[in-house]
């Protein structure tokens, strides 16, 4: 049979209001979805950074025994930004400038040094401005707390004790997984 010029064409594909309505609903969708996307990225942010701190605390302890020469971490907060440096010399040998860059003298080598500039999403705070870990016993002086705390409020707290040692506890109960300090 031949087809006839009055017999309508098969519909292949989909018309532009349905893609729209589509399109719609996806865009409720995954705009529900972005607010706990958000706290899941701020919660590994911070996570994070505790984490390359305790590392780093760690590191900077074996390289003192290794190097048998003293090192220091130091703390630098300032309006829009902070930062910390590991490095050789007296406790306020080495901070940050504006822009989380350390600005050593006194012939003090920065070692490693990690910024948190632009009033970004990590605030690092501690309640000691510089700690020593000491060559020949590989101890830290004074021992102290580093607070990490996400531009929503949830904080972790590092716990470094004399040996080194850092432990990780949570603040409060926004971040599970970790003890309560």
């Amino acid at each position: 049979m031949k087809p006839t010029a009055s017999r309508r064409r098969r519909q292949q594909g989909a018309s532009l209001v349905e893609i729209a309505i589509v399109a719609a609903v996806a865009s409720v969708g995954v705009g529900s979805a972005i607010p706990p996307l958000n706290a899941l990225v701020q919660r590994q942010q911070i996570e994070g950074t505790a984490a390359q701190l305790r590392t780093d605390i760690h590191w900077m302890r074996s390289l003192a025994v290794a190097r048998n020469q003293s090192l220091r971490i130091s703390f630098t907060k300032l309006p829009h930004a902070a930062c910390y440096v590991i490095h050789t010399g007296a406790g306020r040998d080495c901070p940050c400038d504006a822009g989380g860059q350390p600005q050593c003298r006194h012939g003090t080598e920065a070692l490693r040094s990690v910024a948190f500039t632009g009033g970004g999403a990590i605030d690092v705070t501690s309640n000691s401005s510089s700690m020593l870990v000491d060559a020949g016993h590989g101890t830290f002086t004074p021992t102290g707390s580093i607070t990490v705390r996400g531009r929503d409020g949830r904080a972790l707290k590092l716990v470094v004790n004399i040996m080194g040692r850092a432990r990780i506890c949570a603040l409060d109960d926004g971040l599970p997984g970790h003890p309560r300090c």
